[in-house]
């Protein structure tokens, strides 16, 4: 399944250099707002030992992580649901993505303008949510006009559906995202393409100086991120700029000096994995190909084997499925099957993090 994770933000709070850091495709980097218009788009691979734990055993030609899609979206400000600032733009980029990773200023820096002109994390959020709210409730106000008459007239069906969508709109006049709806009126706020009813992660952008501290500005990032449910992470982007650019085994070197035992960009992209609610399942073809897939937690068998080729889905017959530590215990296809380790499911199977599963189905 494509996943697109937008990375969204004042001007200059350091989308561009995070986006360089995932994917150092050298996105324009600017001291100046809306230099980066039309969103860079970036394929970010998913680090997973798992992944290659198994490669060491199969030894195969290619080795395929799962990925992820990051689109740097241009810095909102205010008055974007208005426009301002080629909001719309920027709005209609936002509708496109799977997820928003919202980055936050939490460094001082003389050289590096703010375009409120202070360090305000708590104020950076909200200029950017309510911008998102207000173009929400422009388009509950649309959809509310276009079925109200008919929904009076006797419409069951679109007389609930007005009755969710005001109840909508008044969570929203609080200032509030629906991401954080009741699951009910979450559902239909999806199906609304909502801009708030997006997952969130919350990246709180430090210092250089102290990369995993939590300061007092990244702290107040994550008390929102914890009221909302959202997601978080602290890291400092151009640190893990700086990272992207080492050769590896500089790059191990570097970080344990640091004392991280992770990369900000690796917590990021699992962040992103776990607010979508994504799981990870791996195939072996024979000695040629190992690679990783992400589906919906709580996918069936048939649906997973779509996500390797549409001809699987419609002929499933069963899935031959193993865990990926008994795999890496075992030491081979084989070995598992002689332990009886190697089960067969069928069409109501729900695949589970970690299974290799190997397809049989009929053309």
């Amino acid at each position: 399944m494509g996943l697109k994770c937008g990375i969204v933000g004042l001007p200059n709070v350091g989308k561009s250099t995070l986006f360089n850091a995932l994917t150092r495709a050298g996105a324009e980097v600017s001291n100046y707002p809306f230099t980066t218009i039309d969103p860079n788009i970036g394929v970010v691979p998913v680090r997973d030992r798992r992944l290659d734990r198994i490669a060491e055993l199969v030894k195969p030609e290619r080795v395929v992580p799962a990925t992820v899609e990051f689109v740097d979206i241009a810095g909102l400000v205010k008055g974007a649901s208005r426009g301002e600032g080629l909001g719309n733009q920027f709005l209609a980029h936002i509708r496109e993505v799977d997820a928003l990773c919202h980055l936050v200023r939490c460094f001082e820096k003389e050289d590096v303008a703010h375009v409120e002109g202070r360090v305000d994390p708590e104020g950076d959020i909200a200029t950017i949510n309510t911008e998102l709210i207000l173009a929400d409730l422009e388009t509950l106000e649309r959809r509310i006009a276009k079925i109200e008459k008919p929904a009076i007239s006797g419409d069951k069906k679109l007389k609930e559906l007005l009755t969710v969508c005001l109840k909508i709109k008044e969570h929203l006049e609080e200032g509030l995202p629906a991401r954080t709806l009741s699951e009910e009126y979450l559902l239909v706020a999806k199906e609304l393409n909502l801009l708030t009813a997006k997952p969130v992660i919350y990246v709180a952008n430090t210092s250089e100086d102290s990369p995993q501290t939590l300061n007092i500005h990244g702290q107040k990032v994550k008390k929102i991120a914890e009221t909302e449910g959202a997601g978080f992470v602290l890291l400092c982007a151009r640190l893990e700029l700086e990272l992207g650019e080492l050769e590896e085994e500089e790059k191990a070197e570097f970080m344990k000096e640091l004392g991280l035992e992770e990369s900000g960009i690796d917590r990021l992209v699992k962040e992103a994995l776990k607010v979508l609610g994504l799981i990870t399942f791996f195939t072996i073809k024979g000695g040629k190909e190992c690679r990783a897939w992400l589906v919906k937690e709580g996918t069936k068998a048939p649906r997973a084997a779509g996500r390797v080729h549409t001809d699987f889905e419609k002929g499933f017959i069963k899935a031959e499925v193993v865990g990926w530590k008994d795999f890496v215990e075992c030491g081979s296809e084989t070995v598992c099957r002689e332990r009886g380790l190697t089960r067969i499911e069928g069409k109501d199977y729900i695949v589970k993090d970690g299974d290799i599963i190997f397809f049989r189905f009929a053309l």
